[in-house]
C-alpha cells in the first residue's frame, strides 16, 4: 500500500524554487533541500526526482507563476507604453525590497547552467524569445498607435528593452542604488519614444 505523502507539493516546489533561485543550482546540496523544504531525502526523491529533476521542475514552475503572467498581461493591455513602464518599476522594485538580492532565477540559471546544460538552456532560451516575442507584439501595437517610434522595427526593440530587464536583473546582485535603477527605467523607456 503506498504511503500517503503529507506535504503540499506545488508548495515543496515553491520553496525548491526560492532555495535554488537564492544559492544557485551548485551551490544547494542535497541536505539544503532537505532542511529547507522540510522533508525528508527519501519524500525529496521519491517525489521529485533527482536535484536536477527538481531544478527543471523549480524552473518551469518560476515560468508558469512570474514570467508567464507578465507576457499573458502584455499581450492584452490597453496601454502598451503603461504596461512596459510598470514591467520596469516591478522589476525595479522587486529588486530594490529583495533583502538577499538574489537576482532573476531565469537569468541566474542562464548564467550558470545554460552554458553546461542543454535541457536547461532549452528551458531558458524559450523562456526568452517567448519573452521577446511578447515585448515585441506591444510595441509593434505601440507603433501603430503613434506612441513608439519606428525609426527601429518592434523586434529591434523589444531585444533592447529585454536586454535592460535582464540587465537590471544582474546589477540588483551587486548594487542597488534606487538613482542608478531609476536612469535605467527612464532611459529604456525614452528610446521607445517618437
Amino acid at each position: 500500500m503506498a504511503r500517503t505523502k503529507l506535504f503540499d507539493e506545488a508548495l515543496i516546489l515553491d520553496k525548491a524554487m526560492n532555495l535554488f533561485w537564492e544559492k544557485g543550482y551548485n551551490a544547494t546540496s542535497a541536505q539544503d533541500l532537505v532542511d529547507g523544504l522540510n522533508i525528508s531525502r527519501s519524500s525529496l526523491y521519491d517525489t521529485f526526482g533527482d536535484k536536477h529533476s527538481l531544478f527543471v521542475k523549480a524552473l518551469k514552475r518560476y515560468r508558469q507563476e512570474r514570467v508567464d503572467p507578465v507576457l499573458n498581461g502584455l499581450d492584452s493591455a490597453g496601454d502598451v507604453e503603461q504596461y512596459i513602464r510598470d514591467v520596469f518599476v516591478a522589476v525595479k522594485d522587486e529588486a530594490l525590497n529583495d533583502a538577499c538580492s538574489k537576482g532573476c532565477f531565469m537569468v541566474n540559471s542562464a548564467v550558470e547552467m545554460a552554458p553546461v546544460d542543454p535541457e536547461i538552456a532549452s528551458i531558458v532560451h524559450a523562456i526568452m524569445i517567448d519573452t521577446e516575442s511578447a515585448v515585441a507584439k506591444a510595441i509593434e501595437k505601440g507603433q501603430k498607435q503613434g506612441l513608439f517610434t519606428t525609426s527601429h522595427s518592434a523586434q529591434s526593440l523589444a531585444r533592447f528593452i529585454f536586454n535592460a530587464i535582464n540587465g537590471l536583473r544582474v546589477t540588483v546582485k551587486f548594487d542597488t542604488d534606487k538613482r542608478m535603477f531609476d536612469d535605467i527605467v527612464d532611459v529604456s523607456l525614452a528610446a521607445l519614444k517618437v
